[in-house]
C-alpha cells in the first residue's frame, strides 16, 4: 500500500516537472496610449521637410499622409521606449473652431491624450483677439472628454510671427519679436481658464523666444542670419523652419512625457535625418529643457538613456 502511495506521489511529482517546463504564455502587453494632434499648418510642418517626415508613422486622419509634428513626437517618444499610436487632423490656417463645426465626427473618439493648438494670430480677422478662441476651446474640449472623461488636453502657445512684425503691414509692427508670442500665450491662458479640461499650455513661442535671447536662433530674419544661428522661420518668415518645428516637438515631447529632451542628445534620429547638426541638436533641446523647467511648480524632467533606432 505505502509502495503505491509512494508511486502515485512520483508520479505526480513528474506530472508538475513537466508542466513546469511548459513555456508559459507572455502576458498581452497593453494597448499603446492614443494621442490626437489638432491644428494646423503649425503642426502638419508646412514649408519644412518635416511635413512628410515619416508619415507611415503616424494616422492623417484626413488622408494627406502628413508626418509633421506629430511624427516628430512619435520618433522622439520612440527613442525614450514609449510606444504612442499618433493621429492628426491638420487643416492649414484654421482655429480651432474649423474643427470644431467640419470635423468633429472624424475625431469625436476616446482618446487618451489630445494636443491643440489655434490660429496664428488667434483669430486671422482680428489679431490678438481671444475670443473666438475661448469660446472653440472650451467647446472642443468638452467634446473630447464627452468620448473619454479621463482623456489628457493641451493646448499649444505658438511663435511670433516675423511676418507680423517686422515689414509695416503686420498687425504686430513697431514691437519686439517676443511680443506677438506673449500675447498669444496670453490668449491661450484665458482659452485654458475657460476650459478646465484643459490640463496645461504648451510654451512653444516662449522656447522661440528663449532661443533668440540666448543666441541659438536669430531674431530677424530680413536682415540675414548670424553665422552660428539657426532660422526657426521658414522662407516666408512666417511658418517655421526644420529647426522651427523640431523645437517645437521637442517642447510637446517634453510636456506629455515628463521626460528631459537632452537625454536625446547629439545623436537623435530626427535631427539626422533631417539635417540639423549634433550641434543644433543639442543647443536646441537645452532651449526646450530651459523653458519647460522655468515653469512654476512643473516637477523635474526625468533623464532617460536613448534607444537607437533601426534604419
Amino acid at each position: 500500500m505505502n509502495l503505491r502511495l509512494l508511486t502515485i506521489a512520483f508520479s505526480a511529482l513528474l506530472t508538475l516537472s513537466s508542466a513546469a517546463d511548459l513555456p508559459v504564455a507572455a502576458p498581452r502587453s497593453a494597448a499603446p496610449e492614443t494621442i490626437l494632434f489638432v491644428g494646423n499648418s503649425f503642426m502638419f510642418g508646412s514649408r519644412s521637410a518635416a511635413r512628410y517626415y515619416r508619415a507611415q508613422t503616424v494616422t492623417d486622419l484626413n488622408g494627406e499622409a502628413q508626418g509633421g509634428v506629430p511624427a516628430l513626437f512619435k520618433v522622439f517618444a520612440n527613442q525614450a521606449g514609449l510606444d504612442f499610436a499618433v493621429s492628426l487632423e491638420t487643416v492649414g490656417g484654421s482655429g480651432l473652431d474649423l474643427h470644431l463645426e467640419k470635423k468633429a465626427d472624424l475625431i469625436g473618439r476616446p482618446w487618451d491624450r489630445v494636443v491643440m493648438l489655434g490660429q496664428s494670430m488667434l483669430d486671422n480677422t482680428k489679431p490678438g483677439d481671444a475670443t473666438k478662441l475661448v469660446k472653440a476651446a472650451k467647446e472642443i474640449s468638452e467634446l473630447f472628454s464627452s468620448k473619454n472623461p479621463r482623456v489628457d488636453i493641451r493646448l499649444v502657445a505658438t511663435w511670433s510671427r516675423a511676418d507680423q512684425t517686422y515689414p509695416e503691414k503686420g498687425a504686430w509692427h513697431g514691437k519686439s519679436i517676443e511680443t506677438m508670442a506673449l500675447d498669444v500665450r496670453r490668449g491661450c491662458d484665458l482659452a485654458a481658464a475657460g476650459a478646465p479640461l484643459i490640463r496645461a499650455v504648451l510654451p512653444v513661442g516662449e522656447a522661440w523666444n528663449r532661443a533668440f535671447k540666448t543666441g541659438v536662433a536669430d531674431p530677424n530674419p530680413y536682415d540675414g542670419i548670424a553665422f552660428g544661428q539657426v532660422d526657426l522661420w521658414t522662407n516666408d518668415h512666417y511658418h517655421a523652419s526644420t529647426y522651427g518645428y523640431y523645437l517645437e516637438a521637442l517642447v510637446i515631447f517634453g510636456d506629455l512625457t515628463g521626460l528631459d529632451p537632452r537625454s536625446l542628445g547629439k545623436t537623435e534620429r530626427a535631427a539626422a535625418d533631417l539635417g540639423i547638426s549634433a550641434t543644433q541638436a543639442v543647443a536646441l533641446q537645452q532651449v526646450a529643457f530651459d523653458e519647460l523647467t522655468a515653469t512654476r511648480g512643473r516637477p523635474a524632467l526625468r533623464q532617460f538613456t536613448p534607444v537607437k533606432l533601426p534604419r
